[in-house]
């Protein structure tokens, strides 16, 4: 898949209700054709990561149990 401006421009980013005003986080965007999204909200102008659903739901199936835990 080609991820166009137009794609990306019209994409909703959000970022975890838990991240607070802090400025440092993930924002995140369901994309059309069953990508994702991934940005720095400190640079919302710079290209995202973009990765399949089955890599994002495995990232996030990690997180939940701890698998990125330091």
């Amino acid at each position: 898949m080609e991820v166009t401006k137009e794609l990306l421009d019209n994409a909703v980013w959000r970022k975890a209700t838990r991240s607070g005003d802090s400025g440092d986080c993930l924002e995140v965007a369901p994309l059309a054709g069953g990508w994702v999204g991934v940005r720095d909200s400190e640079h919302p102008e710079k290209p995202p990561y973009v990765v399949s659903r089955s890599v994002w739901n495995a990232f996030i199936d990690g997180a939940k149990k701890g698998e990125f835990d330091f």
